[in-house]
């Protein structure tokens, strides 16, 4: 047992340790807060309300846990009991070219893991969503979205990554830069094609049928800057009782989706408050600013697969008994999950930045504070997020601030 992969051992225990000591913290706070009404929703939630949203929060991670633990066993199973060194050695004996043997080695992967997900996800959405009163899902429909998101999964799994695969057989010393270069082309691919293509396979899209509601959309944003080719109401409410608002589009032309469990939710001040929020990250250029620092992330990681992947310390270090580039990919995806977790707070540190910004934008574009805030206390009720979540916690895995954060803000904008 060689230093290194005592190394990475520790490193794994410390991560996944410390992540469910996260968890942990929440639920304890939880538990010791969640009874407290926060001055900010004094008035706008009751004691019936705040319970059912500390059951809901409280279910939720205890359920994230039981599913966590599950991942963490097959993965460990999967690579130290032996299997994934069986498995390559099979794959290997069917002399396979190189981008078929890739397509085969990594296919039934998928179709493997999505079979043991659906318990989970079975039981999240008809057990723990339909609780709360958020699943309008029938079996029919969870179904027929399964095999649909499979469907189109394995296509564009195969298209990548045969390209890929590809490239490095191409271009032995620079495919990392290839294989970078291809991954990011087929992402802002995917952002064009998929409002157009894959979206409208599980939902359906129809203008908004409040013509003052979308004459106004469109006049706030074009006083931001923006055009906007389309602004669409999403039947969201067959699957869920969430609600949501987005933009897609790539450039200056702009095309807004809105929840149709939103519209229902909402009055028009508030909702123009949302996209008011989702125009400034894009007036704020935090779109592209973001795709930057994934992209130089992506690259840089990709680099260090090139290096890693080009010799046999993966092998070596984990005591395979040959050397599979397959297999030591899926070695790489196990020590950068673990070595890229501190990483998580630092951009979760400038997407909270970026959501400040947003708000203020919004402030600003809106010409009051009203709308937001009260857009802000709804999308907490209605989707019954938690109020108290630990600081700690929420600085590793919440991508935007804590609401009650958010409306202390805004009271810095006057109306």
């Amino acid at each position: 047992m060689n230093t290194f992969f005592i190394l990475i051992l520790a490193a794994y225990a410390i991560v996944r340790g410390f992540d469910f000591y996260l968890d942990w913290l929440n639920y304890l706070h939880l538990k010791k807060y969640g009874h407290l009404i926060p001055d900010e929703f004094q008035g706008k939630v009751d004691d019936g309300l705040l319970k059912r949203t500390a059951d809901y929060t409280v279910d939720k991670i205890r359920f994230g846990f039981i599913q966590t633990v599950f991942d963490e066993i097959l993965i460990l199973v999967f690579i130290f009991s032996g299997l994934l060194d069986w498995y390559s050695a099979f794959i290997g004996s069917m002399k396979l070219n190189f981008i078929v043997s890739g397509l085969v080695f990594f296919l039934p992967l998928i179709y493997v893991k999505t079979i043991l997900d659906m318990p989970f996800d079975l039981y999240g959405t008809f057990k723990i969503e339909k609780k709360y009163g958020f699943n309008k899902m029938s079996f029919g429909l969870w179904l027929s979205d399964l095999v649909k998101s499979l469907l189109i999964s394995t296509i564009l799994f195969s298209l990548l990554i045969s390209g890929a695969l590809a490239l490095i057989l191409a271009s032995p010393a620079f495919w990392w830069l290839l294989v970078w270069a291809l991954f990011f082309l087929f992402s802002i691919f995917m952002m064009y094609i998929s409002p157009y293509v894959i979206e409208p396979l599980f939902n359906k899209y129809s203008p908004l049928d409040d013509e003052s509601l979308s004459a106004d959309i469109s006049s706030l944003m074009s006083r931001a800057g923006l055009k906007i080719s389309k602004v669409q109401k999403m039947d969201a409410s067959k699957r869920t009782g969430h609600s949501n608002a987005y933009f897609t589009g790539i450039g200056h032309v702009k095309r807004i989706v809105l929840f149709d469990t939103l519209i229902k939710q909402m009055d028009k001040s508030e909702i123009l408050a949302v996209l008011a929020h989702e125009a400034g990250h894009w007036k704020c250029k935090h779109i592209l600013k973001l795709l930057f620092i994934v992209e130089t992330g992506a690259l840089l990681m990709t680099y260090v697969a090139f290096q890693l992947l080009g010799s046999d310390i993966l092998s070596r270090t984990f005591m395979m008994s040959g050397d599979d580039f397959f297999a030591k990919l899926v070695l790489l995806g196990f020590v950068a999950s673990t070595f890229t977790y501190p990483l998580a707070p630092l951009f979760n540190i400038i997407s909270r930045k970026f959501e400040w910004q947003a708000d203020k934008f919004a402030c600003g574009l809106t010409g009051e504070n009203k709308g937001l805030a009260s857009a802000l206390v709804k999308l907490t009720q209605e989707n019954l997020s938690n109020l108290h979540p630990h600081p700690l916690y929420a600085k590793f895995h919440y991508s935007h601030p804590p609401v009650v954060e958010r409306l202390k803000y805004l009271r810095k904008f006057k109306d």
